[in-house]
């Protein structure tokens, strides 16, 4: 493993690469910085920039930009009270106290050097596990895979908001579009209705960023302008006051049981398909207030609440990539907006990925262990100007991104039809938050579809719809049992 981390440096010590990094981890923090934005519309507007980057640049620009996203979104959230991403929220429980006591840089610095503390820590875990959970992963035949597949989605639905069945309703929904273009088994059309646009299935692409960026952009439109008839003026910001207070290094490292603690909980987070970034933060703000001699002080300004949570909240970018690269299976949408992207350059994730492209995994671990360093360079150096960015009115902001979504759609493939995709299916996103339906389970329904219909399939074809064989693969009934354990369990909560 040792010998191959090496060389993966050799392979990612380019200058084409470090600028990818750079440039990523740059657009993360200033996206993450915009409130309501955050990394997943970033990298979903930004996937189809990398169609013209060679496939290490390309999947370590857009991890950069999921690095940077996730530590941006502290900034407002510190200095403005308006978190970036919703995983922030807990940021600003104790860093806007603390700035409002005139120590908003130094609240900035503690919430970056515990990002990039966490971030380092998950991306040595996911270096260490993603091998072994690879060749545990090679055991599995369709059934297995399958069973495997199940027990994600009801994770997910479970976890995904407070109705679980709406979870699972969004899941399939996603499984049915994805069922749509020619049959994996025997090349039939299915719901193209004569168009040849389909014949490839819907675009990944445009799926993604109608349902998410575009119907997020919408919303948030509609949003600012009832706001702006019913005030009659746009809501004002309260700007912040930077200090120049120091955080020494010894000041920081006193804080180490709060960062390895955050940065475990993340870890363990982004190994669950499904869980997210935001449950890790705040369970790790939970256990670092239970640690506490003082655990009143937390919400007043304790330094202790804003390491633990961007701690965890990084430290779920590194593991979220261990059932991905294992599995096939993503962390969390961003990882799954990651599969796409990995599909796109012809790199199929799963447990076959560390073997035909184990050259391009390894350097892409020593991409993500080379932008810890220059996240620390980057945002050390562009605290103040990072601060600035999270003044500008948003009004400004999402007509700007809109525009992005539809060139960024188009241009890879120069097709109106993707456009037309990407608006049919902000339509339906935007139904499906005003409804409360999970745009999440939704995506990551539509990437799995392809895997669990396959699967199932070839299983129902190896056993002759025999379902007496389920007790015959050990692994396939302890998946099972989880999902139904994971449903019963939500349903209960319900």
């Amino acid at each position: 493993m040792l010998e191959q981390l090496i060389a993966g440096f050799g392979a990612a010590l380019t200058v084409p690469n470090l600028v990818a990094i750079c440039a990523g981890i740059a657009v993360g923090i200033v996206i993450g910085a915009l409130p309501g934005l955050g990394s997943v519309t970033a990298i979903a507007v930004l996937i189809p920039i990398t169609y013209y980057m060679s496939p290490l640049s390309a999947i370590a620009f857009l991890v950069g930009v999921n690095k940077g996203g996730t530590s941006g979104g502290a900034i407002p959230a510190i200095l403005l009270n308006t978190p970036g991403t919703p995983e922030a929220a807990a940021t600003a429980l104790d860093g806007y106290p603390l700035a409002q006591r005139g120590q908003a840089m130094r609240a900035m610095k503690f919430a970056l050097y515990s990002s990039v503390s966490g971030d380092t820590i998950s991306d040595i875990v996911l270096i260490l596990l993603a091998a072994p959970f690879a060749a545990i992963a090679l055991q599995f035949g369709p059934l297995e895979f399958s069973a495997v597949l199940l027990f994600s989605f009801a994770l997910l639905s479970g976890l995904s908001g407070d109705s679980p069945l709406k979870g699972l309703i969004a899941i399939f929904a996603g499984v049915f579009v994805g069922t749509v273009g020619l049959d994996p088994i025997d090349s039939s059309p299915r719901m193209t209705f004569d168009l040849v646009n389909l014949y490839d299935g819907l675009p990944i692409g445009a799926l993604a960023i109608g349902a998410l960026a575009l119907a997020s952009v919408v919303e948030q439109i509609a949003d600012s302008w009832h706001a702006h008839r019913r005030d009659g003026r746009p809501a004002g910001r309260v700007r912040q006051r930077l200090d120049h207070s120091r955080l020494g290094l010894r000041e920081f490292a006193g804080h180490w049981r709060t960062i390895l603690r955050g940065a475990f909980i993340g870890s363990g987070v982004g190994m669950l398909p499904g869980l997210g970034v935001t449950l890790a933060a705040f369970l790790s703000y939970g256990a670092a207030r239970r640690a506490a001699r003082d655990p009143q002080s937390f919400g007043n300004g304790n330094p202790d609440g804003i390491v633990a949570t961007e701690a965890a909240n990084s430290a779920v970018v590194g593991a979220n990539l261990i059932p991905t690269i294992a599995l096939g299976i993503p962390g969390n949408i961003a990882a799954a907006l990651l599969i796409g992207a990995f599909m796109i350059h012809g790199i199929v994730p799963g447990p076959f990925m560390l073997t035909m492209h184990g050259e391009l995994v390894y350097a892409l671990f020593a991409s993500m262990l080379m932008a810890n360093a220059l996240h620390l360079l980057i945002g050390s150096i562009g605290i103040r100007l990072w601060a600035q960015v999270a003044r500008v009115p948003v009004s400004l902001i999402l007509p700007l991104v809109l525009v992005l979504c539809i060139v960024g759609v188009y241009l890879p493939g120069q097709s109106l039809f993707d456009v037309g995709v990407m608006l049919a299916f902000a339509g339906v996103g935007l139904l499906m938050r005003r409804t409360g339906f999970s745009i999440v389970c939704l995506v990551i329904g539509f990437l799995l579809g392809g895997m669990f219909e396959s699967s199932l399939r070839q299983a129902m074809l190896m056993y002759k719809t025999d379902a007496g064989a389920i007790l015959e693969s050990p692994i396939a009934i302890a998946f099972l049992v989880l999902t139904a354990l994971v449903l019963a369990r939500a349903v209960l909560r319900r």
